[in-house]
């Protein structure tokens, strides 16, 4: 058995329009966010073995909030520019190249890509991972190279104004 956690960088800075996009800051809610939704995941019990990431800024600094609040080392975080800007077939390529010594792995990147990956992988009809969100899939296999269209199951869906949040 496979799991994936696939995760939206936080809220990203809009103001500095001499920024190239990869180079986006995560804003407040971004900052805020991020700890909020590891904790989350944390409690839930599905912090993952493997951790990788988009090398554009929004992402990483997402990806670091939530080794934080894991107690995961930084250095543990793989950055893949595979992911930044992806399309389905690039994010596929990210997942079937993982290690099988790992069964579950996240992932940090961005929208749309993440989103309909997310269907892509299991059919699950998500019509928006909002900012934050965080996706965990489950695969009955036992190689990552398995995993492809509709081989998983959607098993949680929260985003920071989850309405199962209080």
């Amino acid at each position: 058995m496979k799991h994936l956690l696939l995760i939206r960088h936080g809220k990203s800075e809009w103001g500095n329009a001499h920024l190239q996009d990869f180079d986006r800051p995560l804003n407040h809610l971004g900052h805020r966010d991020a700890p909020e939704m590891a904790t989350r995941v944390l409690q839930k019990g599905l912090v993952p073995q493997l951790m990788v990431s988009s090398p554009a800024l929004r992402a990483i600094t997402t990806a670091h909030h939530f080794e934080e609040v894991w107690h995961r080392s930084a250095h543990l975080i793989t950055q893949n520019e595979a992911i930044y800007e992806a399309d389905i077939p690039a994010l596929l390529q990210v997942v079937n190249d993982f290690d099988n010594l790992y069964q579950s792995a996240v992932m940090f990147g961005h929208n749309p890509g993440f989103t309909d990956f997310a269907n892509y992988l299991s059919n699950a009809n998500i019509h928006n991972i909002p900012t934050c969100g965080v996706v965990l899939l489950e695969f009955p296999a036992s190689d990552w190279q398995e995993i492809g269209n509709g081989t998983g199951t959607l098993i949680d869906f929260d985003y920071p104004k989850s309405p199962d949040e209080d």
